[in-house]
């Protein structure tokens, strides 16, 4: 019987990152790193800006459609309720 072995180091190799060996490529792929990383993280912040004013926006536009609803049922009580408990009486002596 024979078995095969499958040789992924050319696999592995095509997808591993190599670090250049002079310096001031180093250098200026590093910085490439941080300017990609720093457009991204500021893309981000206006991202999450616009869909912090794009909930603000729905939330007051639906607020201003319901006042503007209309008149309401007439056999609709609008109120505001609150529980009050039975009064505790006061404990019997036994006599």
């Amino acid at each position: 019987m024979r078995i095969r072995y499958v040789q992924f180091s050319k696999l592995r190799n095509l997808f591993e990152p190599r670090k250049p060996r002079n310096p001031l490529v180093r250098i200026a792929l590093g910085l490439l790193g941080l300017a990609i990383l720093a457009v991204l993280v500021v893309a981000g912040v206006f991202v999450g800006a616009a869909m912090i004013l794009g909930g603000i926006a729905w939330k007051l536009l639906a607020a201003r459609k319901r006042r503007n609803a209309g008149k309401a049922d007439p056999s609709v009580v609008d109120a505001e309720y609150r529980v009050v408990r039975k009064a505790a009486l006061p404990h019997s002596t036994g006599a």
